[in-house]
């Protein structure tokens, strides 16, 4: 395998611009425990090992349990999560895998009306930012 470029040492302000949504994204109401499961469900099926080992470490810190940890790549069959998670990990899903069919009005509606506009928002944009974090990690190929 060929050593892939460092794109924060190459383009240093690109990375700065990245940190810069994350700080916004840390002062959001959205809790901890949801940011992380977004994170972790978006990187399990963009399969960024690099993600997944840091925000499982994170979610751990947090008290997010083992059980729901493990449950996350299989969450629609699994009794652990609540009603606000699985809208959540529904519209991680269907924005992650964008190209697949979008998101439906179904799971916006849901949202919206679980959430509300702030929220979901804030939730929409942490999706896009752990694909764009993804995709950072994968192309160059990152490793924990």
């Amino acid at each position: 395998m060929s050593k892939r470029i460092d794109l924060a040492q190459i383009q240093p302000n690109a990375l700065t611009a990245m940190l810069s949504i994350e700080s916004y994204l840390s002062d959001t109401a959205l809790s901890c425990e949801l940011k992380e499961m977004i994170k972790i469900r978006a990187s399990i099926i963009n399969k960024c090992s690099y993600c997944i080992q840091m925000h499982t470490t994170e979610a751990l810190k947090i008290g997010i349990s083992k059980p729901k940890l493990f449950a996350l790549s299989a969450w629609q069959e699994s009794p652990l999560f609540n009603k606000t998670e699985r809208v959540l990990l529904k519209l991680t899903d269907e924005m992650t895998m964008i190209s697949n069919a979008g998101v439906s009005d179904t799971t916006y509606q849901q949202c919206l009306d679980l959430l509300g506009e702030e929220l979901l928002a804030q939730s929409m944009m942490q999706v896009i930012m752990i694909n764009a974090w993804n995709r950072f990690a994968l192309a160059t190929k990152m490793t924990h």
